[in-house]
């Protein structure tokens, strides 16, 4: 049986990923092994590995759900954060928010390019 989720994300560059993650995000990794940075979030986890594939993915790779979407965004403003602009077919965001009947979400790219989303149940 399937327990635990656990989110694996590319790195170019590991030292610039760490930084980015701690100085943007608050968090530092509470493991390193065998070249990986592990990091705990909440009641799940993800880590970072060097690769040159780092950068190359067009979707959402990994999402933190929140209680409170706003109050996250604004915070990671204050840190540098720049949230992503769509409008496509199916879907717009206005001042990075895209809204559906269930939920809000907003997303924005680390330092290695990957897509990260942010979103809050709304029902």
């Amino acid at each position: 049986m399937l327990k635990e989720l656990h989110t694996v994300l590319p790195a170019a560059d590991l030292q610039r990923a760490k930084t980015f993650y701690h100085d943007k995000l608050g968090m530092d990794p509470q493991d390193e092994v065998d070249g990986n940075l592990f990091y705990r979030a909440g009641a799940g986890s993800f880590d970072l590995y060097e690769t040159s594939n780092a950068g190359t993915a067009k979707n959402t790779q990994m999402i933190w759900m929140t209680d409170d979407l706003d109050a996250e965004m604004a915070s990671m403003r204050t840190h540098g954060i720049v949230f992503e602009d769509y409008d496509i077919p199916g879907m717009k965001t206005v001042n990075g928010v895209a809204t559906t009947e269930s939920m809000r979400s907003a997303w924005f790219r680390d330092s290695e390019g990957n897509f990260i989303c942010i979103s809050q149940m709304t029902r």
